[in-house]
């Protein structure tokens, strides 16, 4: 690798990258997806990438950005995060993701997100893949 090549890359890995919680909300009907990422205007980009090909994840998301098109989807930051050096930000991002998720309730009718599960819900999941029952 060049020497130039290696200066920009050790540039690029000292420049955090924007991180904290963002929402895509529907203008129509105000129907919004939250998510966190260490990595805003990637995930972002993301998103709109796969919602223009017809293949994001989130199928109720996907059917109203074919229903309404995109100019009716906003893709905002609700939050961000300034990052510090050697420090891991997965638990604060997760934690405000959460505060946000209770804040606006993005479930059902007024959003896209789905509800997870709680501890006593996974727990008992778990044991019924164990064991092997329904």
């Amino acid at each position: 690798m060049s020497a130039k090549k290696k200066e920009l890359k050790r540039e690029y890995m000292l420049n955090h990258r924007p991180m904290g919680v963002y929402q895509i909300r529907n203008v129509v009907n105000e129907k919004m997806l939250i998510g966190a990422a260490l990595d805003l205007p990637g995930i972002l980009n993301r998103h709109k990438f796969q919602l223009k090909m017809g293949n994001h994840p989130n199928g109720a998301l996907q059917a109203e950005w074919n229903e309404f098109g995109d100019e009716n989807f906003a893709f905002e930051i609700l939050d961000e995060i300034t990052p510090k050096e050697g420090r891991d930000h997965r638990e604060e991002l997760a934690f405000l993701e959460e505060l946000w998720l209770e804040k606006s309730q993005p479930y059902g009718d007024r959003g896209y997100n789905e509800k997870k599960k709680g501890r006593e819900e996974m727990l008992r999941l778990i044991a019924q893949n164990r064991t092997g029952a329904e």
